[in-house]
């Protein structure tokens, strides 16, 4: 069948819209009508090539948060039927794997190929004018069909907006679980998050959910900072000096104890603040990526880490698992613990995919969400 899909053809590129040929399900996948995808921030790394894919991936249909409903069903794949509806979880969960079976299924053995969109065995499901399209983390959610597998599909439940559940997919949980699991907040502590974009947002959501007493956030953006103030944070602040100075208020002088940097596109600069920022035995969390060419090296002192006990912890996906805290987060929503809906500050069609991210570029959204029509598939 034919279905309509943004993909990216060279790097640093822009999206463009194709019809793309799709392949049924195979065993164990399954094919998922969109209803909402998300603007995440490394889908615009993978275009401006901050973020290089494997060679021989490009095309690739982009996209790597959404959800939507089951359409159809790949042979001998039980507990799975037309109709579910589901969230597309970025990083697959194979179940089986050391750090699946460890409780750590962002780390998944499969999460290899989220960069080079392919399945485990080298094969495409996606081609155009005979010519494989790779889909971005497997998943490709901006098009408005799409075959997955069925280790990155999580049921949601009925009752709940897809539009508001696609968030989990990537953006919710990754900066959730940055303050909840990677910094490990606990009652009472100081907490700064730097950048309360789409990501850091929700990591001000879990400090405050996790009881921090002192939730700072950190954008240049006046209207983030009053967005962060309705969403869980007790201050908001231009800069991290403002930030470190309120932290050592509060703690006798001697920072806070997490900072979690959730810049879009994070610096070395970034990761020394918010190392400077925290105290003794603190924690700076990393969330955001960077340019490649600046991958390596970061100006923090030695002797502030060893002396100081301070520790640098990456945070992928916020070192969530998709099958067990995808449903938490949903529960929150549906309790009204976790804010969604409130995070959509504007919605985009295919047509406006670019447009949408050159908002984000600017500031201007704080998650961006691609709505998709209830169009048929056009048969090849």
């Amino acid at each position: 069948m034919l279905t309509k899909a943004a993909v990216l053809f060279e790097q640093p590129g822009k999206w463009e819209l194709a019809e793309v040929e799709l392949e049924p399900p195979r065993q164990d996948e399954l094919l998922v009508r969109m209803v909402a995808a998300g603007l995440c921030h490394s889908d615009d790394h993978i275009v401006t090539g901050d973020l290089p894919v494997a060679d021989g991936s490009l095309p690739m249909a982009g996209g790597h948060e959404g959800a939507g409903i089951v359409e159809e069903v790949g042979p001998h794949t039980p507990g799975w039927q037309v109709g579910d509806r589901v969230v597309l979880s970025f990083l697959p969960m194979c179940g089986t794997c050391r750090w699946c079976a460890s409780g750590m299924q962002n780390l998944c053995d499969n999460g290899a190929r989220v960069l080079s969109g392919v399945r485990a065995d080298g094969t495409r499901r996606m081609t155009l004018g005979g010519r494989p399209v790779s889909q971005a983390a497997g998943v490709s959610t901006f098009s408005e069909l799409t075959t997955v597998s069925v280790q990155s599909a999580v049921r949601c439940p009925d009752g709940i907006s897809l539009e508001a559940a696609c968030l989990t997919s990537c953006g919710v949980s990754t900066g959730w679980g940055a303050a909840v699991r990677s910094a490990e907040v606990r009652p009472g502590d100081v907490v700064i998050v730097m950048g309360v974009g789409g990501i850091g947002i929700n990591a001000v959501q879990g400090a405050a959910h996790a009881g921090a007493s002192v939730v700072i956030a950190v954008d240049p953006v006046e209207w983030k900072l009053a967005a962060a103030l309705t969403l869980g944070a007790t201050h908001a602040v231009a800069t991290m000096a403002e930030a470190t100075d309120l932290a050592r208020g509060f703690t006798n002088g001697q920072g806070a104890d997490a900072a979690i940097v959730c810049v879009g596109v994070t610096r070395p600069e970034h990761i020394a603040a918010g190392v400077a920022a925290i105290r003794k035995a603190g924690t700076c969390v990393l969330v955001g990526l960077g340019r490649a060419d600046e991958d390596l090296g970061i100006p923090v002192s030695i002797r502030d880490l060893v002396l100081f006990q301070k520790r640098i912890q990456g945070s992928l996906f916020g070192a969530s698992s998709p099958s067990k805290d995808i449903p938490a987060m949903l529960a929150l929503y549906q309790q009204g613990r976790l804010k969604l809906d409130e995070l959509i500050t504007s919605t985009y069609t295919l047509e406006t995919l670019n447009e949408g991210y050159a908002d984000l570029r600017a500031g201007r959204n704080l998650r961006g969400v691609v709505r998709f029509d209830a169009a048929k598939p056009r048969e090849a």
